[in-house]
């Protein structure tokens, strides 16, 4: 990054008459261009609304089948556990090996996509090894071999999230400065409908195979028919590959106006905003996925319900961040202030939390809050990184906001159930670390909105004085 790219976005110091209300630009910021195409050029063309809609929907399928296969375990937990042999925590090890090579590798692979293969050529790879990853988990069942089956999920991992590092490089591609937030909760309610239906249909299927192959031969059937989830998700990259291959000759793209070169030594020159939004990434989503991992148990010591109602109970999170996720999106696109729907998110799950810990309320109602503001977060959070980072940085910017959270998920997964065995299965001192880190979460949203109106950023613009203020940089560049 030049010198200039690291100075404030705008120079505050004081100047005369009107110019002393208005922000002198001091650099451009790194944006795509692209070549005009006519307004009557029809929905063939790139720039059309039906023709980047109908690029959404492969954009968001490329990842349906790596979360409905990654949740294939939880589905079939008592499959698993009877048909090989395992105890709790070589049930779980399923689960951490998925996220531990994820700390170094998912970064590394959002710095490939920026460097070396490009995003539709490292789209396509990532989605093999997670195809690859599936089917050796499957063989693995199908021979019965408990040690292939962690080699599956090994190598699924290394795809599965350097695979999500690319599909938001391609959000921002397609719809930077158009419908972004949508778009970013679109994809996340496409992979909670993925993890939803996995939840629905891989007991019945297994029903079905048990009834020709019998042990855990059925089992590895049934693995390998989820198979065909990445297989249809492999076709659609390919298709978004196509069309956004056409769309970079027609438009002649230039993602790198600067002719920069990322390297992986960028990360440490970016701003503190970027920082902060990391903080953020970890902190607010260690209290979300370690409680659901574990809530089954919560629920039933807590409020006495059945192994059944807590599932129910539990499953609300991933449900209304299904429906609500891409409306959020639509509603932050039209009133914009990012920072402040992040901030609110967190509030309202640290309420959601406290809720449940301190109180006999419906567990439903607490849990209804928390899949609320789980969507909310992600449809304004994650569009942050690409109003903070120039765009030939993004897959790295990504990859490491990713390794960060699966370091996060990694260790607090860890520590969350060692914190409850030594609890006596009580899970009180678990909320309070929950509770801690929401209130970690809350600061760090505290400094991007300090950092951001100090250097009078575009964080929590509206999206028309964001227009102004793009306008401003052209105009001064």
């Amino acid at each position: 990054m030049s010198r200039e790219e690291r100075l404030p976005i705008v120079d505050a110091s004081s100047s005369s008459g009107e110019d002393e209300a208005r922000p002198v630009v001091r650099r451009r910021s790194t944006r795509d261009t692209e070549l005009a195409v006519p307004k009557d050029a029809g929905c063939c063309a790139p720039t059309s609304t039906p023709h980047r809609f109908l690029a959404l929907v492969f954009m968001c399928l490329l990842g349906f089948g790596s979360y409905f296969c990654y949740d294939n375990p939880g589905a079939l937990q008592d499959v698993f556990q009877k048909e090989l042999n395992l105890n709790a925590t070589e049930f779980t090890f399923i689960y951490s090996i998925y996220s531990w090579p994820n700390i170094v590798l998912c970064f590394v692979g959002g710095f490939l996509i920026d460097r070396v293969f490009g995003i539709r050529l490292g789209t396509i790879i990532y989605m093999l090894i997670v195809l690859l990853g599936q089917l050796i988990f499957a063989t693995g069942g199908l021979l019965g071999k408990f040690w292939l089956m962690i080699v599956g999920r090994f190598v699924f991992g290394i795809g599965a999230e350097s695979l999500a590092v690319a599909q938001n490089s391609y959000a921002v591609l397609w719809f930077k400065g158009k419908e972004l937030n949508m778009v970013f909760g679109l994809q996340l309610s496409v992979a909670r409908f993925g993890s939803t239906v996995n939840f629905w249909i891989m007991q019945p299927v297994y029903n079905y195979v048990s009834k020709s192959y019998s042990g855990y031969t059925g089992l590895g059937v049934t693995l390998f028919l989820a198979a065909s989830t990445c297989v249809m998700s492999l076709l659609c990259t390919l298709i978004l590959g196509w069309m956004d291959k056409r769309a970079e000759r027609i438009l002649k793209r230039n993602n790198n106006p600067g002719g920069e070169i990322a390297k992986l030594s960028d990360i440490m020159t970016f701003r503190l905003d970027f920082w902060m939004v990391s903080v953020v990434c970890v902190a607010y989503y260690v209290a979300i996925f370690p409680f659901v991992a574990l809530g089954q148990a919560f629920f039933t010591s807590n409020f006495h319900l059945t192994p059944e109602q807590a599932n129910n109970v539990n499953s609300i999170v991933y449900l209304i961040s299904a429906i609500a996720s891409p409306l959020f999106g639509f509603i932050i696109d039209r009133v914009g202030r990012n920072v402040s729907w992040v901030f609110v998110a967190t509030i309202a799950t640290l309420v959601s939390h406290l809720l449940l810990t301190f109180s006999q309320l419906n567990p439903y109602i607490g849990m209804s809050i928390m899949g609320l503001s789980y969507s909310m977060l992600a449809a304004s959070l994650w569009p942050l990184v690409a109003l903070i980072v120039p765009e030939y940085q993004l897959g790295t910017a990504y990859g490491f906001c990713q390794s960060v959270q699966n370091l996060g998920l990694a260790v607090v997964t860890i520590v969350a159930g060692l914190i409850v065995d030594s609890s006596g299965g009580s899970h009180f001192w678990l909320q309070l670390l929950f509770i801690l880190f929401l209130l970690i979460s809350l600061l760090a949203t505290c400094a991007i909105w300090a950092y951001d109106r100090k250097y009078q950023g575009n964080l929590n613009m509206s999206p028309a004085q964001r227009a102004t203020y793009h306008t401003s940089i052209s105009l001064s560049s």
